[in-house]
């Protein structure tokens, strides 16, 4: 009779997380699509060739495909030959509470290489790597108030580009994850050459409080691959690939959604992590501030962390993932627009996709 009763109630549960995955595959999973420089600002001219056209192109290609499923928004930062400040691009992407920011480039170089190559938002950088990342994001020269806006920010700079990654690290998994499906694509079905993936300091991924990435789809500069990217045929390839890729992470954390919180026994149900703690980083800074309400917009629960010669100051602390999904939102209403949640287990720091993956979730 109790395994009798036991079974009721687990099929009970089962349909009801169901229902509520069902009701929560109706959202509209957000992709915001940003061709990179218009208008005034053209991109690179490699062999003639304009940047800012031949990315437009494709992420309306990408778009329009996206956009045949039904549970799929696509938002764009541009749909024409347009100027759009880079601080624009992420708060365009930021309102829409987006899962995913996906900004196309074309690259350029000085010798003969050829391959594309997708970029996240990090503080492991190259040479070769700081020179693209500074050569994007000069564009911010060409926008009225940059000083203002970008606090002061110096692409010439590489502490500039160090600076600007520390609030981004728990979407990094994430980022890497699409970045790597779309190098695959690239490579494997388009056979393109693959320069892999990379961190670097892009302002304009900075910007943003979501899994994003910024991909340079080739070099105008070698002009067979000019070529490529400036056919139809070309523009179409990059688009699929793109796209696919997309899909393919979408599938993917839909997957891990429902292995993880419908199909395991009654404890998934819960919302609660008892080895975990949770807490919303709100601001990282060199200056060691008192975790008083008045220094941070009234907030209470501040404490503070400090990596290297960086402070780091965190809204509050619990178990309890909806709780400071809560907590986030409050945050977010004070002001602090690219605030994230970071969890812990036992006091080192974990990534949230990892935390959200454990037993206890």
């Amino acid at each position: 009779m109790q395994t009798h009763i036991k079974y009721l109630l687990l099929s009970f549960l089962f349909l009801l997380t169901s229902s509520a995955f069902a009701q929560n595959a109706t959202e509209k999973f957000i992709v915001v699509l940003d061709a990179g420089h218009g208008g005034k600002d053209p991109g690179n001219l490699g062999n003639g060739f304009k940047e800012k056209d031949i990315v437009l192109s494709i992420v309306l290609k990408i778009g329009a495909a996206l956009e045949k499923h039904k549970d799929i928004e696509v938002i764009y930062t541009r749909k024409k030959d347009v100027f759009v400040n880079l601080f624009v691009r992420g708060k365009i992407a930021n309102k829409a509470d987006a899962d995913l920011f996906v900004s196309v480039h074309c690259n350029s170089f000085y010798t003969q290489v050829y391959g594309t190559e997708t970029f996240v938002l990090g503080t492991k950088r190259s040479e070769t790597n700081f020179n693209v990342a500074k050569m994007e994001n000069e564009v911010i020269f060409l926008e009225e108030d940059h000083e203002k806006n970008y606090e002061g920010f110096d692409p010439n700079n590489p502490e500039s580009l160090i600076g600007i990654t520390l609030m981004m690290e728990d979407y990094l998994d994430q980022s890497i994850l699409l970045a790597s499906y779309i190098q695959d694509n690239f490579t494997n079905k388009l056979k393109r050459r693959n320069r892999g993936v990379k961190q670097e300091g892009f302002i304009v991924l900075h910007q943003t409080y979501m899994p994003s990435v910024l991909v340079e789809t080739g070099f105008l500069s070698y002009k067979k691959e000019g070529v490529y990217l400036n056919s139809k045929k070309g523009q179409t390839d990059m688009a699929t690939a793109i796209k696919d890729a997309i899909l393919k992470y979408k599938e993917n954390l839909n997957f891990e959604f429902t292995k993880n919180v419908i199909f395991n026994d009654t404890k998934d149900y819960e919302t609660t992590f008892p080895e975990i703690t949770f807490k919303v980083q709100i601001a990282a800074s060199s200056r060691k501030l008192k975790t008083k309400p008045y220094n941070f917009k009234g907030l209470n629960e501040i404490s503070r962390g400090k990596i290297g010669n960086i402070y780091k100051y965190f809204y509050g602390e619990t178990s309890d993932y909806s709780k400071i999904k809560k907590q986030k939102n409050e945050a977010l209403k004070k002001g602090y627009k690219t605030c994230f949640i970071v969890a812990f287990r036992n006091g080192e720091k974990i990534s949230l996709t990892q935390a959200l993956k454990t037993p206890s979730n």
